[in-house]
């Protein structure tokens, strides 16, 4: 007999409770269910303290009653017969580009040849855009051969940074040759409160090039760079098309505003609410949706509790009913986040084919977390943004309240998620996470609250949530910016920020 692998599963579950099952019990029985929520739901009915035996009729009751109540019905929309929109008449011009990390081996070196990677291109980046400022970057190695005063500069990875006796600022960097101690001066002039500064808003594993005197086996910093990005020109764009953004939807969570979401889907078939902004809906050509489209089961403790929808396959299956009503002619381009049915770990794969096997729509885009896609010509990088939550913590000055300004710090490293460890990421032969190419629009998610902004004409857009205040948010006091759709303007780069949270528009 095949192993019954769930079964096992279902039984450790419920090893606390007087629960057992019998015989008739398979894993055909329990396909598709979260072990987890089933156990929970059968010990509903177990004071404990009696022995009690569930049979395989018991179970598939369970089941249908976990299933039964918890699918919401789905909506029907019909375009307005008054609706011509532009965006119909204009085929879809896109180009996406998900890079698939080489899996490493599960070895100790995976973390070396992982770091060397991302200091091999990002010191590229500074050496390629940034060179003039700084002239030849040494190896650390070379600092040996160097006399006391000589001014030299070096590039590497950020390990760790510490106050000293005196209040300067010590950061160890390490290249692939050796290691260095940069001093930071906590001087009275500007100069040297504006560098004492930069210096402070370090994070660890990021990449920097600092120029600097020897003393000793110290190099005293005098100026700092980061990969950064160059300024953009802006492309000029002949379609007056449009792009929405969108992240955070959570599917499956109670606190799903499914209304309000409905409602955008209503705008997007021609429905004006009181006559306004018909025009920019009929622009609309291209959706980008940045990640967490589903609530997950499992992301959390006792998650269960604030779940509409406690089966996974269910919460993807009303996400595309929902989808299904976006006109046709409208593209969606969709990441994972940390709450999708994927790998927790970055780079996220797209939603596995077990997921929307019963789904085919070719105006829907499946892609990895991150991804680039082309869009007319603009150039989207779509990231969901965990790593946001450990450049919050980090920098002086960041806060759930500005995601954008967050995003900015992330662009000007040259790296979608530079702390190591603020979220999970398994060693691979090559790190994707790098920003090798600059893009026209940065677009990220997660953190529930909009923020829009231009860094050196790259347009910065996290495009908040569509579910409500939770007991976290709450307990943290962060307030987020649910059912707002920024709205993005190809042609002249003008992003409205449409407001579906009430009725009025």
């Amino acid at each position: 007999m095949a192993e019954q692998k769930a079964v096992k599963e279902l039984v450790k579950a419920l090893s606390q409770s007087k629960i057992v099952l019998s015989g008739d019990v398979t894993d055909d029985v329990l396909e598709g269910i979260d072990i987890s929520l089933l156990a929970s739901k059968l010990e509903e009915g177990s004071d404990g303290s009696t022995l009690r035996i569930v049979s395989a009729i018991t179970i598939k009751a369970t089941i249908d009653e976990l299933k039964a109540v918890k699918m919401p019905l789905p909506i029907e929309v019909l375009r307005s017969s008054d609706f011509n929109p532009i965006a119909a008449e204009y085929d879809a011009s896109y180009a996406i580009n998900s890079k698939a990390s080489e899996r490493a081996e599960g070895t100790t070196n995976d973390f070396v040849v992982y770091f060397r990677d991302r200091l091999r291109r990002i010191k590229g980046i500074i050496e390629e855009h940034r060179k003039d400022a700084f002239g030849l970057l040494q190896s650390i190695e070379n600092m040996k051969g160097f006399a006391d005063g000589r001014e030299m500069s070096i590039v590497g990875i950020v390990t760790s940074k510490m106050t000293t006796r005196n209040g300067n600022l010590m950061v160890i960097i390490e290249d692939d040759t050796a290691e260095a101690r940069v001093i930071f001066t906590n001087g009275t002039s500007s100069f040297a409160k504006a560098l004492f500064g930069k210096a402070t808003n370090l994070v660890n594993d990021e990449v920097i090039a600092v120029k600097g005197k020897k003393a000793g086996a110290l190099l005293i910093a005098n100026e700092i760079l980061l990969p950064d990005v160059p300024i953009k020109n802006r492309k000029e764009i002949k379609e007056d098309l449009a792009i929405g953004f969108m992240s955070d939807v959570h599917v499956g969570s109670k606190m799903f505003l499914e209304k309000n979401f409905n409602r955008v889907i209503q705008w997007l078939n021609g429905e004006t609410f009181e006559g306004k902004y018909k025009d920019l809906a009929g622009k609309i050509k291209y959706i980008m949706i940045a990640g967490d489209v589903a609530d997950g089961i499992g992301i959390y403790p006792d998650q269960q509790d604030n779940l509409a929808i406690l089966d996974i396959y269910l919460q993807y299956k009303k996400l595309f009913e929902i989808l299904e009503n976006i006109p046709d002619y409208i593209h969606v381009f969709m990441i994972p986040g940390n709450h999708d049915a994927v790998q927790r770990a970055e780079p996220q794969p797209p939603l596995g084919l077990d997921i929307i096997k019963d789904f085919k729509r070719d105006n829907i885009h499946i892609m990895s977390n991150p991804s680039y896609v082309t869009l007319n010509g603009i150039d989207i990088l779509s990231y969901h943004g965990t790593s946001l939550d450990s450049m919050i913590a980090s920098i002086p000055g960041l806060s759930y309240a500005q995601p954008e300004k967050a995003m900015i710090e992330v662009l000007k490293r040259r790296h979608l998620s530079p702390i190591y460890g603020g979220n999970i990421i398994v060693p691979s032969k090559n790190d994707n996470l790098v920003i090798d190419k600059v893009p026209d629009i940065l677009h990220m998610g997660h953190i529930h609250k909009n923020g829009i902004s231009n860094y050196h004409g790259v347009d910065i857009i996290n495009s908040g949530t569509w579910q409500s205040r939770t007991d976290y948010q709450i307990r943290q006091g962060h307030i987020p910016s649910p059912c707002i759709l920024p709205v993005y303007e190809m042609r002249t780069r003008n992003i409205v920020s449409m407001d579906f949270s009430s009725e009025a528009q």
